[in-house]
């Protein structure tokens, strides 16, 4: 079976994954994978926000790690891009980020609901337990369709993250959804398959069969990533993502170079 691109993975920069991007690269060579592409998690502009993205410093180490895995692997297409934490208020260092390097794309994506809270961190799961579930659904839905609104982004990460640890609110989330599939539409963007979700709590493909669903009948693009956090993770459960995609009627993906998108058949 040919896989696609797998466009979202980690390396030990962002302190909490394994391995260095040739590391990656050459499991998805192992696996006959055409093309993948690195997303290391945005430095943040202090350095203590918290403990998993990357440091400052580590920038331009990143860039090299993957200029290495590029002249280690010739034979792989190796694309380059940055998974960015959409937090209001750190516009202008989305924007100062977004001018540092020609990228090939840029996901984006919505952790923390409040300063103080990045709702998927298992080290902050009792903080659910204090929280209205539907409101917290509701906020990061909200913060969400605002990063597709943005103008920042060519493609929306793991859309329903807040589903992580089965906290799931009794009320219909569909207008949420709705929403926000609309603006991915509106705004030009593509929506990620992101099979980590099968390797947490929930045991779901993020996002949803329903939020699929929503996308197809909407048109809307989508990508596959891994969110690869070690070499044996790249391209984990690809099988899966791809037989969600077909269920729905999925037949092409899209990939990316310097931001520029071209569909592909899968």
């Amino acid at each position: 079976m040919s896989l696609p691109a797998d466009y979202h993975m980690h390396t030990r920069l962002c302190r909490h994954a394994e391995g260095d991007a040739t590391d990656l690269a050459a499991q998805a060579v192992r696996l006959g994978i055409p093309e993948i592409g690195f997303s290391e998690h945005n430095p943040m502009p202090r350095d203590d926000y918290d403990d998993w993205h990357p440091l400052q410093e580590d920038f331009d180490t990143y860039l090299e790690q993957v200029k290495k895995a590029r002249r280690d692997h010739p034979q792989l297409a190796i694309k380059i891009a940055l998974e960015v934490d959409y937090i209001s208020g750190l516009e202008d260092w989305i924007r100062d980020l977004a001018a540092r390097h020609p990228w090939d794309y840029l996901i984006g994506a919505v952790h923390y609901v409040d300063a103080g809270w990045d709702l998927d961190n298992p080290k902050k799961v009792a903080e659910w337990k204090r929280r209205d579930v539907f409101e917290v659904w509701s906020d990061y839905f909200d913060r969400l369709t605002k990063a597709a609104e943005s103008g920042f982004f060519d493609i929306i990460a793991h859309a329903d993250l807040c589903k992580k640890f089965c906290f799931y609110p009794e009320k219909d989330c569909t207008p949420l959804y709705t929403r926000l599939l609309q603006a991915i539409k509106k705004h030009d963007l593509a929506m990620e398959l992101n099979t980590a979700g099968l390797r947490k709590d929930c045991k779901e493909i993020y996002p949803s069969p329903q939020i699929v669903g929503l996308a197809a009948q909407m048109g809307v693009p989508i990508t596959f990533g891994s969110d690869a956090h070690a070499p044996d993770q790249v391209a984990m459960n690809f099988a899966e993502a791809l037989q969600l995609a077909r269920k729905f009627g999925y037949t092409h993906t899209v990939r990316f170079t310097q931001r520029k998108r071209e569909i592909v058949p899968f």
